[in-house]
């Protein structure tokens, strides 16, 4: 059975007329007939009666018929709903970022989109990189705001901009009087990271291990603001991004000596993968609006 079967039956249900039918349908006779025939087999159940040229709806084809227009005006609908999603500067976009954009850049970004685009709408999920990474490779997102993790080779990453990470210390600190540091001046302190997985991690790994260190970790947090809190309380020190609510930390902000204390922020797509047009139009819109905030 297929769903071709389905609109000649609500046809033939409608006229009661083989040759009838089968004109509206743009189909022979025959053929009609034939298909009628195997849709009865398929489904094990006679759905007309049959007087030599005379076909009449029986109670099963009746009952059948009901069944058949629900599924057909399910199907217009959401054929209807999947057109609404990916029309250009109305439909839907599944957009993933990392927790730390969601404080500044994604409201913004949100803010600024809806000058051109309106109506457009958009499903958006924050998380780590390595999640984001999975939920894109699986096709639960069309696009992703990540920094450069290590990707299959089907998922394209394109660089939007750098993220300067800064050494965060307590108030009662010995380099609290520091205005620039180097690595080597903090790589032996206690430090408090984000767990592995995400990106953040990754940089400050790579940062320590080109410099010839080993991180010494006293604790993990989930999100930035945790880590900020535990360094606030005298536990460690850390890298992150300057972040909006950090200023309400007790804890002083310095800057790192080193042109690779940083990570990229990138976006991320599948290559070869179906995106709409309303992804198309928000995937261009999104290189043009940080292209515009280098300058």
């Amino acid at each position: 059975m297929d769903f071709t079967s389905l609109v000649y039956f609500q046809t033939v249900a409608k006229y009661e007329n083989m040759s009838r039918a089968a004109a509206i349908l743009h189909i022979s006779q025959p053929a009609l007939s034939k298909s009628i025939s195997l849709l009865e087999e398929n489904l094990g159940v006679i759905l007309f009666d049959r007087n030599g040229r005379s076909i009449k709806l029986n109670r099963y084809g009746k009952f059948f018929l009901e069944r058949t227009e629900f599924i057909l005006r399910e199907y217009e609908r959401a054929k209807e709903d999947l057109q609404n999603m990916v029309a250009p500067g109305l439909g839907e976009v599944s957009l993933g970022f990392m927790h730390t954009l969601g404080l500044q850049v994604i409201p913004s970004l949100m803010t600024h989109v809806k000058k051109p685009f309106p109506h457009m709408k958009f499903q958006l999920t924050q998380s780590n990189s390595s999640v984001l990474m999975k939920k894109l490779e699986n096709g639960e997102l069309d696009l992703c705001l990540i920094s450069s993790l290590d990707t299959n080779r089907d998922v394209v990453w394109e660089k939007l901009w750098d993220e300067e990470l800064f050494l965060i210390v307590p108030q009662n600190h010995p380099l609290i009087a520091k205005k620039i540091v180097s690595v080597e001046e903090f790589a032996e302190y206690p430090f408090i990271s984000i767990k592995k997985g995400n990106s953040l991690r990754q940089s400050v790994d790579e940062l320590f291990n080109n410099n010839g260190y080993k991180l010494n970790v006293a604790f993990e947090g989930e999100e930035i603001h945790t880590v900020a809190g535990l360094v606030e309380s005298g536990l460690g020190v850390s890298l992150i991004p300057k972040i909006k609510g950090l200023d309400q930390y007790n804890l002083k902000i310095i800057r790192v000596n080193s042109k690779d204390c940083k990570r990229e922020i990138g976006l991320a797509y599948v290559n070869g993968r179906y995106l709409s047009d309303v992804t198309l139009q928000f995937l261009e819109f999104i290189r043009t609006y940080f292209k515009a905030k280098k300058k």
